[in-house]
């Protein structure tokens, strides 16, 4: 089954690539959502039709969760569940850049399945099945083998490396980087390109879900920020965080934070 249904994932992502990239990013109407949610253009919301409607039909008995489709509990019955982000990026979208992402996955039972992350301006697309490992454009793809973290490129954005995240008020030595797209930074830890990442805030299930096969798939590790493996279709769809990354620089990032650190019960 998860093989039959990567097939049913790359298939929409093709064809919600095609309607996004009918739009140019900064023309794209652009509304901003309530309580500070960030933006939604008219692209997000003709995928998320596009894809609602397509996934919906093959696999009836598929729940549905979204980031443009409002949330209700109908999900929490079913087996196995669409989670989707019809545009991760969508504020480097509205700018113009090709840094942004179509992330869907398929969860059974709260562990993901089938994934897809796919960057159509770039060309990149990103897939795996539980078992079958991870590929990027059809070619098989592996976690970093770096052990030294402080030699070593990880995925962060600037609020990470505050003190409180951290023990003694001091983050570990890495050389940081940045990517708009969350499922595009997992997706380049899984393809070996950067050694690790991490997000301390909590993080929504739709921007995590396709890289967190991606990751496992490929030989990582992959947890919320206290170290817990992620488990997804939850009643209140938002994880703790995540560090992902091969085991030694997954331990070594686990080991440097700290656990009374600001978590999801707190924000």
């Amino acid at each position: 089954m998860p093989a039959t249904d990567l097939s049913l994932l790359v298939k929409a992502a093709e064809q919600a690539g095609d309607i996004a990239c009918r739009y140019t990013g900064p023309a794209a109407r652009r509304w901003d959502k309530p309580g500070g949610a960030g933006p939604v253009t008219e692209a997000d919301l003709a995928v998320n039709a596009m894809l609602e409607d397509m996934l919906q039909q093959a696999r009836p008995d598929y729940g549905w969760l979204s980031e443009e489709t409002e949330d209700g509990t109908a999900r929490l019955t079913r087996d196995r569940v669409f989670i989707i982000d019809p545009i991760d990026g969508t504020r480097s979208f509205a700018e113009g850049s090709r840094t942004w992402a179509h992330s869907i996955a398929i969860a059974e039972k709260g562990e993901v399945t089938a994934a897809v992350i796919y960057l159509p301006q770039r060309e990149l697309m990103y897939t795996a099945a539980k078992g079958k490992g991870a590929a990027c454009n059809g070619s098989p793809v592996n976690i970093s083998s770096a052990t030294v973290l402080a030699d070593t490129e990880i995925l962060a954005a600037k609020p990470n490396l505050q003190s409180h995240h951290w023990q003694g008020g001091i983050p570990p030595a890495f050389i940081r980087s940045y990517r708009p797209s969350l499922a595009y930074r997992l997706a380049k830890v899984a393809d070996g390109r950067f050694g690790a990442m991490l997000t301390l805030r909590p993080s929504w299930e739709w921007d995590i879900a396709a890289g967190d096969l991606l990751v496992r798939e490929a030989g990582g590790t992959i947890t919320d920020r206290s170290g817990n493996l992620l488990r997804f279709n939850n009643p209140h769809p938002r994880l703790n965080g995540v560090v992902a990354g091969n085991r030694a620089l997954h331990g070594e990032l686990m080991a440097a934070l700290d656990p009374a650190g600001p978590g999801i019960a707190g924000h």
